[in-house]
């Protein structure tokens, strides 16, 4: 009976989960580092061949080394192009995977089917699980959650057999996790919660240990136990507490091996990425008190998940009341499930779980301008949900009481959660909603302000535009983006010298910056016809970034325009090397070829310009009988 009701419980978290997020397959792409993953990453629009494989495995895309998620999403524009909701339903699947693995564990673990099901459900239809399905460039997130779930309960078979097999399996999902997305760096330090609790390998005075030495080598089931294995089991469980821990460690190391990986190639790439804040932006107290009380919000989101959206300014300045209510918080609930250990487990592993897994994101290392993220709590939520689906029906010890309160009680919360993910799945609707929304739910929200600029932008609605750019530097003067932003708008408009200001601005404040230096050596060429400057501009920004194919082609046009076309025709060929659909560049340098009298070279380029969509060069020398 308990077999059918599994099968059933797996089918409705599959159906829920399709109701509750089922409008995101409806949801367009977000102008924020969706264009820098998807839609406007020319890597992920390519087939798989050598050169891109190389690149996903050696890239650094938003901060992030992450070639398993790279491969996702070039295995997804080739099955779907620009259909967004494609895209976002694969993200809901891999969710849906990680649930169940969840609810499956659970339920091998403890047997307890009803509040496996709860915890899974709980975790599965909350509204902080929108940011991660919703969010085309969070797929990182759900393929890393759905590996990760799947490598812990590996290792829960593992532990009932002990085969090796199922060991490895585990490890090598762990590592494809990481590959995906580093938040489950964790994973070793879960797996020491769970050995205690549900699996119970850990000693205690009164439980026997689920553990055994010799079979990690020889492969015995746990079912093919001899008496005098058991027996054998227990006197050492009795005897040397300490061997056992030792061995919980050691039985860890691979996995931390791999943690240790992963942080040092997190550490690079987010430095390299330039995301990791200095210690003179944000100094250590203020990160500490950001942290604090960011525990303590996350609960409070869990609690009671209303304005939820995708960018919470940080507050540099935190009240005092706050830092010192959420210390109480913390360490009155920690002295309680350290107190309640014994008698209720799940409390202490539930709520160090919580706790220890939202460490790499807490912001003591501070990544980014966020004060939090709703995505940060994939894994750690799942604490909570523990703590929930097993501590509520310990409070009520009669069977009765638990059949007429808690199943109801359960369904409408499941319900409740189910109506505001759906929601929240609406303002995912597009850019245009997103921040809206954005702007309504938090206060001083400059990255809002910025990206609703580009939207408007876009639109054609500049002066618009301008002032949304305008109130994110109000709120953020040092705000080097919307510098650039603004810049473009001018530069739009004609007002020319106030754009080389703002692109200035923007250099200066991220000196190192090559995008910089290409935008506003592009307004140096293209709007003032000052090509000395502009070649100035390419050079820094060539010098940052060594394969910026923009800046050699915008470079070579300014060689070109100084009538110097030798080095034109050296920049558009080092183009077209590093990029060879690159169609301006073909373009550019059969016009030099034209202008030298080389009309052979300049049809070849022309044509092979044409070939790839940009056919004015080759129209226009047809026209004029250059080219047949």
């Amino acid at each position: 009976m308990k077999k059918n009701y599994t099968y059933i419980i797996a089918i409705f978290l599959i159906v829920a989960s399709l109701v509750a997020f089922g409008r995101i397959v409806g949801n367009g792409f977000i102008n924020y580092d969706e264009e820098l993953y998807i839609t406007k990453n020319d890597h992920i629009k390519s087939d798989f061949n050598a050169e891109n494989i190389k690149w996903a495995i050696t890239a650094v895309v938003c901060s992030n080394w992450h070639p398993l998620t790279l491969f996702s999403h070039t295995l997804d524009w080739s099955l779907f192009k620009d259909n967004a909701g494609g895209h976002h339903f694969v993200s809901l699947l891999l969710h849906i995977g990680a649930v169940l693995f969840l609810f499956f564990f659970f339920y091998k673990t403890t047997t307890n089917i009803w509040s496996s099901a709860f915890a899974a459900a709980f975790f599965a239809l909350h509204p902080l699980r929108v940011e991660s399905v919703a969010w085309a460039a969070e797929r990182k997130d759900v393929l890393s959650m759905f590996l990760g779930m799947a490598s812990i309960y590996a290792y829960a078979c593992y532990t009932e057999s002990f085969r090796l097999s199922r060991y490895f399996l585990s490890l090598i999902l762990f590592a494809l996790s990481l590959m995906s997305k580093p938040m489950l760096v964790t994973l070793p330090f879960v797996l020491l919660l769970i050995d205690y609790w549900p699996l119970k390998r850990w000693p205690t005075i009164s439980t026997p240990v689920n553990i055994q030495f010799k079979n990690i080598t020889e492969h015995k089931s746990r079912q093919s136990i001899t008496d005098q294995d058991e027996e054998e089991k227990i006197s050492i469980t009795s005897h040397d507490h300490s061997s056992i821990i030792r061995h919980l460690l050691w039985e860890k190391a691979p996995f931390i091996f791999l943690t240790i990986f992963s942080i040092i190639l997190t550490l690079w790439a987010q430095n390299k990425g330039e995301s990791i804040a200095s210690i003179g932006w944000l100094p250590f107290f203020t990160r500490a008190a950001n942290a604090t009380v960011s525990y303590v919000s996350y609960l409070g989101s869990i609690f009671w998940p209303f304005d939820l959206t995708v960018f919470y300014p940080y507050e540099y300045s935190i009240p005092l009341w706050q830092i010192l209510i959420s210390c109480l918080i913390i360490t009155g609930t920690t002295i309680f499930v350290i107190y309640s250990i014994r008698k209720l487990p799940f409390l202490f592993v539930g709520w160090f779980l919580y706790m220890g897994t939202l460490i790499p994101v807490i912001g003591l290392v501070q990544v980014g301008r966020q004060a939090m993220a709703d995505r940060y709590t994939y894994l750690p939520s799942i604490g909570i949900a523990m703590m929930l689906a097993w501590g509520i029906p310990f409070l009520f010890s009669r069977e009765d009481i638990r059949k007429k309160i808690l199943f109801p009680a359960a369904i409408a919360i499941l319900a409740v959660l189910s109506v505001l993910t759906w929601q929240q799945c609406g303002n995912w609707k597009n850019s245009t909603h997103l921040w809206n929304h954005t702007l309504q739910v938090t206060k001083k929200n400059y990255l809002a302000h910025n990206n609703l600029g580009l939207i408007l932008f876009d639109e054609g609605k500049i002066k618009e535009a301008i002032d949304h750019y305008n109130e994110a530097l109000r709120i953020t003067p040092d705000y080097f983006e919307a510098y650039g932003n603004r810049g473009n708008a001018y530069a739009k408009i004609g007002q020319y010298q106030q754009a080389i200001e703002d692109y200035t601005m923007a250099i200066r404040l991220k000196p190192d910056c090559a995008e910089g230096y290409y935008t506003r050596g592009t307004a140096y060429g293209k709007l003032l016809g000052q090509y000395k400057q502009a070649i100035e501009d390419f050079n820094k920004a060539i010098a940052f970034n060594p394969d910026y194919t923009k800046a050699y082609n915008n470079r070579g046009l300014s060689y070109y325009s100084l009538g110097q076309y030798k080095l034109a025709i050296k920049d558009f060929n080092e183009a077209t090397c590093l990029q060879p659909d690159y169609s301006d560049a073909y373009n550019n340098r059969g016009l030099v070829y034209f202008n030298q009298g080389d009309t052979v070279s300049g049809c070849r380029d022309a044509q092979k310009a044409c070939s790839l969509g940009n056919c004015k060069i080759w129209k226009t020398a047809q026209a004029k009988g250059f080219c047949r």
